[in-house]
């Protein structure tokens, strides 16, 4: 990698994105690493074999890990970097964990639990004394922030702390915000977690995740855990996750400025009961008036919204969540997530209101 690739993390977020991870400024060099389709290498080297090493995922990693300011893993998906991380926990350890929670996260702990290999503490994240009470003998506190779909942004720097003296590991998943809003490490977090099939690819074209550990420790058990389990990402996957990764902040601060402006339209609107925004990035979450066959009937009802139910593309989806039966049961019947993207908001906004206004 050239100078400035290695020194990326001395630069604005905006500027790391797009100098991390590329070859050396020589004559007849490739701009951008390409994409490197072998199983097998030359012997004598450190990679020798697919399973261990790909030139495509190094390049994805440094420029990942300049964003959050450590080093970083590549995952096949954002499940598979989760369960490396709730690997690291001992059996039998205490798992704390946000009520709110991805269903896939929630699900794995589930399954853990049943072997008796790891035991979940649910609680309400906006809660720093609670969270704090449930982490003491804790092996690992996990939290989303903003938490997904209901919103709910963690005091991380409290509960980092809080975590620590207790002797518990921290993982943040910081997938809804991003490196470019929201840094972990910086606060004292132990591990970031991606699924980098949202923000981070952005085009709804790439299954992939990641992880960001602060210890050499811990970058090396994930590496082990990777290269045992086999939870490998494929090179031409890794090299479009990298080559979404350079806009994200364009891509972010648009579909940012959209959700807040759609915030502030929708604010009052009879047809809704609630609008949940943390205020920071561009998920949303709507609780239509009339439950779930409101909503239900909502997200049939427009023509650039699409019903899906993945986020972080460059275009908008959205869906109720209850419609999953994982979905936690405190989450509203109507709840619908909202993932804002790049269109014009006017066109976004009108889309809505429209559906909305048949609800009658």
């Amino acid at each position: 990698m050239h100078d400035a690739s290695r020194g990326a993390s001395a630069f604005h977020p905006e500027t790391t994105v797009i100098i991390a991870g590329r070859p050396p400024h020589e004559p007849d060099q490739p701009m951008s690493v390409p994409v490197h389709l072998t199983s097998t290498y030359v012997a004598g080297g450190e990679l020798e074999y697919g399973r261990y090493g790909n030139p495509s995922w190094t390049a994805f990693e440094e420029t990942l890990g300049a964003l959050e300011g450590a080093r970083c893993v590549a995952f096949a998906s954002g499940i598979a970097a989760i369960a490396a991380v709730l690997d690291l926990v001992e059996p039998g350890g205490t798992v704390v964990a946000p009520r709110h929670s991805y269903t896939g996260t929630v699900a794995l702990l589930a399954e853990l639990e049943s072997k008796g290999l790891v035991q979940a503490v649910y609680v309400d994240i906006t809660d720093t004394a609670a969270v704090a009470t449930a982490s003491e003998g804790a092996a690992l506190v996990w939290f989303e922030s903003p938490t997904n779909p209901a919103l709910e942004v963690a005091d991380i720097p409290a509960i980092v702390a809080a975590a620590h003296a207790n002797g518990a590991l921290v993982a943040v998943d910081n997938t809804f915000a991003t490196p470019i809003l929201q840094r972990p490490i910086e606060h004292g977090a132990d591990l970031v977690v991606h699924s980098a099939t949202k923000y981070i690819s952005g085009h709804s074209d790439v299954l992939m995740g990641a992880v960001v550990a602060a210890s050499d420790e811990h970058v090396d058990a994930l590496v082990k855990r990777r290269s045992l389990f086999g939870a490998i990402p494929a090179p031409l996957e890794t090299f479009l996750a990298l080559r979404g990764l350079r806009t994200l902040p364009v891509r972010l601060e648009r579909a940012q400025s959209n959700a807040r402006e759609l915030v502030r339209r929708l604010a009052d609107h009879p047809a809704l009961d609630e609008v949940r925004y943390p205020g920071f990035g561009a998920i949303v979450s709507i609780v239509v008036r009339g439950g779930a066959d409101a909503a239900d009937a909502l997200v049939q009802r427009t023509r650039l919204w699409v019903h899906a139910t993945s986020l972080g593309g460059v275009e908008s989806t959205f869906e109720r969540r209850r419609r999953w039966p994982s979905e936690q049961p405190t989450i509203p019947e109507g709840l619908v997530r909202l993932s804002v993207g790049l269109e014009h908001v006017d066109d976004l906004h009108q889309d809505l209101v429209q559906a909305l206004e048949t609800l009658g």
